[in-house]
């Protein structure tokens, strides 16, 4: 998997694109291309930890970079081991706390970035900027490198799961293996080698589509995003937005060009017919778009994720439009294993071997999201389905999108309602209920519900709003500027109040505002006191077992037996 790359900028998406990945490009074009996927979160860890586990990050505590995953949640590494499944890591996670494997029987590399609760982010005090906040050096810094923090980390990543590729098929031949990858790449700072740089050398770096936007004129929670990247009331220089966009895409070719190193390594051992391929990400990144860099917002750049299934013998190439989240891969695993989830246990997630293999199935076209990390003071949700896309939160307007006749989403539907919303309550005052006001065309109190439902069990069919209500246009919305919507009927408004209905009874947003604030304070405190004194890391240190290396006097019989048992393929021993 790769970190932090936007699915609208690749070309097994986008025909103009300008990035070069012709191996993702041929996995697209023999495999299954889901082409509205996204994250469920769109920040490193939460995003994460709702891949591994096939769970909302409200459930599981994912809620930001410094979160703590419980070590009885199961991942689809618990699942698949199990199955005598051997499951390893290689590269970022995000873990952090003492349990550094979640179900992962093996991790060949330590994470890129820190274990402990160092990255907390503070609820209480909104207005503190800390030091470990994205700022714009990424972008203003931007260019070609000799060597990277980063490059060293997935140089190693790669090189420890070719190496894994050749032990499991020396040493563990009969047990099927579940394998992660995980890179750091093209995450910023925006800084590649020169051998990746130069491929873009003749390319005309292309600016945003969508322009900066006055940052006045941004909605709230860009506003406060504008000013944790340090970037409010300033702007970006064109050349280092061309020099950042170029270092994105060359750091995207070279990711392109480790998979292709792991795919030649399956093809070398005798595994490439017998493995599923699947190549996916944490989230996105805005790269300037509508003035915004990074991620941590629900735009279409920062929320979808490529995602693609590879195994021609298996799987006819397809290309998949419904909704699909990252959510539902741990689901999707224990299907491709031959087994299924235990049913008792909490799952959000759903299978996408229907859309796969045709397989017996719920398809439910839609993606739910959550966002609580730097940038929010109120849980920040989302609802993809269908052709719509709306975000909530309780502090902020709401935003509907429809993402068909505006994929750029310039025009926000809620806002060309009649919508009145009271001012918000205050998150911290225990006493506020959280009501809602719809005027459609009666003003209608809306109260979550206490017990909140499973997300599509098979027992549960979902308030939905209507599939396909026709927003009647007077001109077609096109990639100009100057957009003018304009209606026959209210079938928006109606989209609207069920897509806010839906997600007042869906979440408790008082109930998940407590439970961050009293985990974030929880994390303070314990990283506070575990700074002083003797400090005791969470880092993982890889077992580096020299004495079962390479040629040895115990353990290994004789030296023709050790050359023997190194050697891929192997020659019939001699008698």
């Amino acid at each position: 998997m790769a970190d932090q790359m936007a699915a609208p900028m690749l070309s097994m998406y986008n025909s103009s694109s300008h990035i070069k990945t012709p191996t993702l490009d041929r996995l697209a074009k023999e495999g299954v291309v889901f082409e509205s996927a996204y994250c469920n979160s769109p920040l490193c860890a939460p995003s994460r930890f709702s891949l591994v586990t096939g769970q909302l990050p409200s459930k599981i505590g994912g809620y930001d970079n410094a979160s703590n995953l419980s070590s009885d949640v199961p991942t689809y590494a618990h699942y698949l081991r199990k199955e005598g499944y051997h499951t390893a890591l290689s590269g970022k996670m995000h873990f952090c706390g003492p349990d550094q494997l979640h179900g992962f029987e093996q991790r060949l590399t330590t994470d890129i970035y820190p274990g402990d609760y160092g990255w907390t982010v503070n609820w209480d005090e909104p207005e503190v900027r800390p030091d470990w906040f994205h700022n714009m050096s990424s972008v203003l810094e931007a260019g070609p490198v000799v060597r990277t923090n980063q490059l060293d980390f997935d140089d190693d990543v790669i090189h420890k799961s070719i190496q894994y590729l050749y032990d499991h098929v020396r040493h563990r031949t009969n047990q099927p293996f579940c394998l992660t990858v995980s890179m750091t790449h093209p995450h910023d700072p925006y800084a590649m080698t020169k051998e990746y740089w130069d491929m873009y050398e003749d390319v005309e770096i292309p600016l945003p589509k969508t322009p900066a936007i006055p940052h006045e004129q941004q909605d709230p929670h860009s506003q406060r995003l504008l000013k944790v990247i340090d970037l409010y009331g300033n702007e970006m220089p064109e050349e280092n937005v061309r020099a950042a966009r170029r270092a994105y895409f060359a750091a995207c070719t070279y990711v392109d060009t480790q998979v292709e190193k792991l795919l030649r390594t399956l093809n070398d051992c005798g595994l490439s017919e017998d493995t599923i391929v699947i190549f996916t990400g944490d989230h996105g990144d805005m790269l300037g778009e509508r003035g915004l860099w990074y991620k941590m917002n629900w735009y279409e750049m920062s929320a979808r994720v490529p995602m693609v299934v590879y195994a021609p013998s298996r799987y006819e190439p397809k290309r998949v439009k419904e909704n699909v989240s990252t959510m539902d891969l741990l689901p999707t695993f224990v299907a491709m294993s031959g087994s299924s989830v235990q049913q008792s246990l909490p799952l959000d997630g759903v299978s996408l071997m229907p859309y796969i293999a045709g397989a017996v199935g719920i398809k439910t076209d839609t993606v739910l999201g959550e966002y609580m990390g730097e940038g929010t003071l109120s849980p920040l949700v989302m609802i993809r389905r269908g052709r719509w896309k709306f975000i909530y939160s309780p502090i902020d307007p709401p935003q509907l999108f429809d993402i068909e006749d505006d994929p750029a989403e310039r025009v926000n539907l809620a806002a060309v309602r009649t919508i009145e919303l009271p001012s918000p309550p205050s998150s911290r005052d225990p006493n506020t209920s959280f009501s809602y006001y719809v005027n459609s065309p009666s003003v209608a109190t809306l109260t979550p519900r206490t017990q909140l439902d499973p997300y599509f069990t098979n027992a549960f069919d979902p308030p939905s709003p209507p599939r396909s209500p026709s927003l009647q246009h007077d001109s077609a919305i096109s990639g100009s500027d100057d957009i003018s919507v304009s209606f026959r009927d209210v079938s928006a408004q109606s989209v609207l109040t069920d897509f806010l209905e839906e997600a007042t009874t869906r979440w408790d947003f008082k109930a998940i505002t407590e439970n961050v604030l009293e985990s974030q304070r929880r994390r303070r405190l314990v990283h506070g006191a575990l700074m002083q004194g003797r400090i005791t890391t969470w880092e993982y240190a890889p077992p580096y077992e020299a004495n079962n290396m390479y040629i040895r006097n115990q353990g290994m019989g004789g030296l023709d037996d050790a050359e023997w048992m190194s050697r891929w393929p192997r020659l019939p021993k001699a008698q």
